[in-house]
């Protein structure tokens, strides 16, 4: 299985196969026909409720618990399959505009993802 991640911002790659922006809200200062995006599910991405509530000061633990039992409800579940069976054909890049991708939820599905 090859996936990985990038930041958007980063110029696209010729490698960088299927490219699924990961973030709910299009990334700042970056017209979409830049991007190169192949897909943005949506229903990937973490509740308002959440990325509030992590950015507002709490613990990425806390958040990655959180986060993963979001991830647990059908549409994601069917998204996120969806997404594994993608990168078992070829390549699949996320996409994240986070300023720290290790420490954000673009972190949790690539490692969901890697198994």
């Amino acid at each position: 299985m090859s996936v990985r991640m990038r930041r958007i911002y980063d110029a696209p790659e010729s490698d960088d196969g299927l490219r699924v922006l990961v973030d709910r809200l299009w990334p700042r200062g970056l017209a979409k026909d830049e991007a190169h995006v192949d897909e943005w599910p949506k229903g990937l991405t973490p509740s308002t409720e959440l990325r509030t509530w992590y950015h507002g000061g709490g613990s990425y633990e806390e958040f990655r618990h959180r986060y993963e039992a979001e991830l647990d409800a059908p549409e994601a579940a069917e998204l996120l399959d969806g997404l594994r069976k993608a990168a078992r054909r070829k390549r699949v890049t996320l996409l994240t505009a986070s300023k720290r991708p290790e420490q954000s939820h673009a972190q949790v599905l690539l490692e969901l993802l890697k198994g």
